[in-house]
Order: C-alpha cells, then structure tokens, then sequence
C-alpha cells in the first residue's frame, strides 16, 4: 500500500521534478511514436524533435497546488504535448511499492498527443 502523507507526496513531487530536469539517471523518458511522427514530418530529424521537446518540458510549469507534479501538458511548435510519470518496480515490470523512494522506484515519464490519450 502506497503512503500518501503530506511529506511523501512532496517528496514524489520532488522526485519526479529531478525526473523531468534530467536529474534522475534511472527514469526512462519515452514520447509515442504518433507524437514524434507529427513532429518530424516537415523533415526535422527525430534526434532534433526529442531535444526540443525535452527542453520544452523542463520549462514546464506547475499550479502551486498540484504537489505531485506528475502529469501536465506544455506547448511545442503550436501542439499541446501531455506528459505523465508513472512508477516502477526496479525491474519496471509492477507498480512502485512506494513512490517516495528512490531506492524502490523507477519512474517512467511518456510524452504523447491528444489523440495518444
């Protein structure tokens, strides 16, 4: 069973933040390939598109009471990008036992469009 206090919610808040700044060496960040076509179809390299719409979404921003911070959208080229983190067992194979703990949990940040959703 997850433990959702106060203080553990603000420290997976401020996990996942490390995650979508990069910070978190262990957590994958993936974007669907329907979102990565949309963006690459002018010709721009794929390899182009993920750097832009990573550092797209390290600007993103958060309303002060959304303490978990692991869901959102931000904008790139003039579409709406959604964003989720989800957490893993080590193995990435079962949910995190508990999310507030870095040592059990991997987390999995997605990029997709609305039509992904």
């Amino acid at each position: 069973m997850v433990d959702t206090t106060d203080s553990n919610i603000d420290t997976i808040g401020r996990l996942n933040d490390r995650c979508r700044q990069g910070l978190d060496r262990t957590a994958k960040v993936m974007m669907t390939s329907a979102c990565l076509a949309t963006f690459t179809e002018d010709g721009t390299s794929a390899l182009a598109v993920q750097i832009g719409i990573v550092e797209a979404l390290r600007r993103c921003t958060f309303d002060p009471r959304d303490r978990e911070r692991n869901r959102g959208e931000f904008e790139f080229r003039g579409q709406t990008v959604f964003f989720s983190i989800d957490y893993y067992d080590l193995a990435r194979e079962y949910g995190s036992e508990d999310p507030a703990d870095p040592a059990k949990t991997r987390r999995v940040l997605m990029m997709m469009l609305r039509g992904d959703l």
